[in-house]
């Protein structure tokens, strides 16, 4: 029995060594003439200081900030560790939805998750600097942001994932703020066409941005996430698509987020 216990603890110290760690930063924006904090966590390997390694940007919600992806879940440090990569959560304001507003030059987001932040973290860290190495993804307005910016940054971003996301945000003129960003919608939203996922997928060309796409079936995001994935079928546009039992919550999520960062994990290999 003491034996038994003993190596049941020698077990429980080695998967605890085995997490990665995080620290938070606060990382500039010249676009916006201010900074942000970012959580980054780097694999337990990455102390060893003799490998660089690939990097998936975790975008969170509206309404959240930086460190809601690891106080929420906090495995996505284990899970670092797992996929031998780095796991970058930016902050993207309370309702950026990730975007450059044409009417605030305070909200600059796209140019900040898109650009900026990826150039700070390559210069200060031991990362695979190419778009082969660097993925994204997220959680509802960070879903939209995930997609959105990697349909726009190829040249950044190599692949893509969307958990929730609000991928057409037209049908839900009155919500999120999205009228302070972006001004009125217009007619059935069209203003606002040009800043959705679903106007980015039509210049997408077949083979150039492997995505991992899911939703809950109760999630009031579902529709607009089953039109995409029927868009993206009509384009011959490979992705992986999934429907799980779930609503819009951290449940959902905190599962979720294991496919994602195994289809990454694949994708870097």
């Amino acid at each position: 029995m003491k034996h038994t216990l003993t190596l049941l603890l020698l077990f429980c110290s080695l998967q605890t060594l085995r997490a990665g760690n995080a620290d938070t930063v606060s990382i500039p924006s010249a676009a916006m003439h201010r900074s942000y904090k970012c959580v980054v966590v780097t694999p337990e390997s990455y102390k060893e200081g003799n490998r660089r390694y690939p990097v998936v940007y975790l975008l969170h919600g509206y309404s959240g900030n930086y460190a809601n992806w690891v106080t929420k879940v906090p495995s996505i440090k284990e899970l670092a560790d797992t996929y031998q990569c780095m796991i970058v959560c930016p902050d993207g304001a309370f309702m950026s939805w990730y975007l450059d507003s044409p009417l605030d030059s305070s909200m600059r987001f796209e140019t900040y998750v898109g650009k900026e932040i990826p150039a700070y973290i390559d210069q200060h860290y031991q990362t695979l600097p190419d778009p082969r190495h660097r993925a994204i993804t997220g959680l509802s307005m960070g879903g939209h942001g995930a997609l959105y910016l990697a349909m726009r940054h190829p040249e950044v971003f190599g692949a893509a994932g969307s958990m929730s996301g609000g991928v057409d945000f037209r049908p839900f003129p009155k919500s999120w703020e999205i009228v302070k960003l972006l001004g009125d919608p217009g007619k059935d939203g069209t203003n606002w066409t040009a800043y959705t996922v679903m106007a980015q997928a039509d210049k997408l060309k077949p083979g150039t941005l492997p995505m991992v796409i899911d939703c809950g079936v109760k999630d009031f995001f579902i529709d607009v996430n089953r039109a995409l994935h029927q868009k993206l079928l009509e384009k011959g546009i490979d992705h992986d698509y999934t429907e799980r039992p779930g609503q819009h919550d951290w449940n959902y999520w905190s599962n979720s987020i294991h496919y994602h960062l195994l289809f990454f994990h694949r994708f870097f290999q």
